[in-house]
């Protein structure tokens, strides 16, 4: 086999591991928010119950990447590939990090309307 086809080969290989591996971390549902203005605060407690579900799951997820990248170091492997491939699991990190964030920062402005209205 020549260098190219090696190359080839191991970068097929690696990629159909990585979509089955990438398959075994399942993204959470984070479902939704109440309306802050209109919610009742039974609404407003199963918002907050959805919230920390969701949390306790992308606590989850984050700790299957970490895992997942670390089964999946191949010795030998070329070091282009070994980088896309963090590269690929650091941007989903960052991604669900950010997306925990984002609701964090959602339900209070939600919290915040529920109590600043005049009822």
């Amino acid at each position: 086999m020549t260098k190219l086809a090696i190359r080839i080969f191991t970068f097929l290989a690696l990629t159909t591991m990585a979509i089955h591996g990438f398959a075994a971390c399942d993204y959470p549902e984070k479902g939704t928010l109440p309306d802050g203005a209109t919610a009742t605060e039974a609404e407003m407690i199963e918002g907050q119950k959805a919230v920390k579900k969701f949390m306790a799951d992308m606590d989850v997820y984050l700790e299957c990447l970490d895992t997942e990248k670390t089964e999946a170091a191949v010795e030998g492997e070329d070091p282009e590939i070994t980088a896309q491939r963090e590269a690929i699991t650091v941007k989903r990190h960052n991604a669900g990090v950010d997306e925990l964030e984002r609701l964090a920062a959602d339900f209070n402005e939600q919290v915040r309307a529920y109590k600043n209205r005049d009822d």
